[in-house]
């Protein structure tokens, strides 16, 4: 009696917690069932590469995958689809445009050495692009400040001496961004070919500056790149040439080295890059770094938000066929078995409960297939407790006392349950293995439930059941069969 107190306390307990837990961590739900929005991306053959092969592809996604998981976008999931194409799904997500913007470039760092001899075109390049720099932040944040203005006239002029023609109906915004551009893809013309990659990184962060509200990334190489950085920083320290690093064919910052660094260059394998940049930009270049260069282009083709009114509708029409179904197995269970039906209700509903306190620990995403896992794994629970409560019917009939029936019955029933349940097992395994995306949810869900069904079935309706039994008035054969059924020794 003692031992089956103790199991109540737990099963109570446990109870509890998983209310509580519930109630305040609710399910993640997939994109099926909140909206959120969709893209489509296509990989690109680039250079000697005339066709995407699958193991490129797979590398793509790689690289995409650790991008997407240092954007901090939850409960994301990313498909390969055909020869050349992936869907990435974000739920919750109402503006991917940030992500596509992440996940489309390519991230090639490169830091490279200025060419000897080009330092009075690199000062006018860099006074232009500080210029613009300050133009384009002053017009976002309206400031009126004349210390930060370019004149129209000086634009223009800028623009014709580039050589770049601006489209007509252009705004502010627009010419100064195609001539920031412009400067900063002329700018890596001066500088030497690449001497060190973002391949030798390993780990990226970012910093505020101690001066301004701009932001900087920090870099940490390996052993070998730490060794190039120092090489690098060394044969250009002391002198006028700078220290280029450049992303995607893009200058974004421009670092003199100190004469001090002439002996061994910078060593300690770490640096930083200087570009002024916002909190935002400064941790999508962190998320990129760290995720690395992609192998091959990406393109976004495809970018779709999915409103959440379809996802209310299925939401509430899945509740509404869960509770149906399980009012009516309910129905069917106290008919049937009487007494150990009603136990066996209080478990199926312990199930549940356990069932969602998992889905908001680990977390599992809901979705359309993961509910129908949960549902499904709903009639594998009843299904253990049929057996049971058969096999005590049995034990019943023919003459066996009310405890030895029970406990007899749970013996029994024993080696079937686990037979079934390891069955249904190997299935979600096969299922996780092969399939993809939804079809994953919802052999997680299903396995989830087998295995809280074997807990309930034979932890929490046994100790229930003992409990009540424990009760005189309550240890009647027939409250477990009908008297017309039991031999006349027991019914009597």
């Amino acid at each position: 009696m003692a031992r089956q107190q103790g199991w109540f306390a737990l099963i109570l307990a446990l109870a509890i917690a998983a209310g509580a837990l519930v109630l305040n961590v609710p399910p993640p739900l997939g994109l099926d069932l909140q909206g959120g929005s969709q893209l489509t991306l296509q990989v690109l053959p680039s250079g000697a590469i005339k066709k995407v092969e699958k193991e490129q592809l797979e590398s793509v996604k790689e690289v995409l995958d650790r991008r997407i998981n240092g954007l901090g976008v939850s409960e994301s999931t990313l498909q390969t689809v055909g020869n050349d194409q992936l869907i990435l799904q974000l739920p919750g997500e109402q503006d991917p445009s940030r992500a596509a913007k992440v996940l489309g470039t390519t991230a090639l760092l490169e830091f490279r050495a200025q060419k000897a001899g080009t330092d009075a075109e690199m000062q006018g390049l860099l006074k232009l692009k500080r210029q613009a720099t300050a133009a384009r932040i002053k017009v976002a944040s309206e400031d009126p400040s004349p210390d930060t203005k370019i004149k129209a006239e000086e634009l223009a002029d800028a623009l014709k001496a580039l050589g770049i023609a601006v489209p007509p109906g252009s705004s502010e915004t627009d010419q100064l961004e195609l001539l920031l551009a412009t400067v900063n893809t002329k700018i890596v013309g001066l500088y030497e070919p690449s001497q060190l990659t973002g391949k030798d990184l390993v780990g990226a962060g970012r910093q505020q500056q101690q001066t301004g509200n701009g932001w900087d990334v920090t870099l940490t190489f390996n052993r070998e790149g730490g060794e190039k950085f120092a090489e690098l920083t060394k044969s250009i320290a002391g002198s006028n040439r700078l220290l280029g690093i450049v992303l995607d064919g893009r200058s974004i910052s421009e670092a003199s080295v100190g004469p001090q660094f002439q002996v061994a260059g910078i060593t300690g394998g770490a640096a930083s890059i200087t570009g002024n940049f916002s909190s935002e930009e400064a941790r999508d270049l962190e998320v990129q770094l760290k995720g690395g260069s992609l192998p091959l282009p990406v393109r976004v083709i495809e970018q779709r938000t999915i409103g959440a009114t379809l996802g209310t509708e299925n939401v509430r029409r899945s509740l509404v066929a869960a509770l149906s179904g399980l009012a009516l197995v309910a129905l069917f269970m106290v008919v049937v078995y009487r007494l150990p039906g009603v136990v066996a209700v209080i478990a199926l509903s312990l199930y549940a409960l356990f069932n969602l306190a998992i889905y908001s620990l680990i977390p599992v995403t809901l979705t359309l297939p993961g509910i129908a896992g949960f549902i499904l794994s709903i009639g594998m629970a009843v299904d253990a407790n049929v057996l049971i409560f058969e096999r005590v019917k049995e034990e019943l009939r023919s003459g066996n006392t009310l405890i030895r029936s029970m406990d007899t019955g749970f013996s029994l029933a024993f080696s079937s349950i686990i037979d079934g349940h390891v069955t249904g097992l190997i299935s979600c395994v096969a299922l996780f293995a092969l399939g993809t995306g939804l079809v994953k949810g919802f052999a997680v869900t299903l396995a989830i439930g087998l295995l809280l069904s074997l807990f309930t079935a034979l932890t929490c309706t046994r100790t229930i059941l003992r409990l009540l039994l424990s009760y005189g008035a309550l240890r009647q054969p027939n409250y477990f069969l009908p008297a017309n059924q039991l031999p006349v020794k027991a019914a009597g």
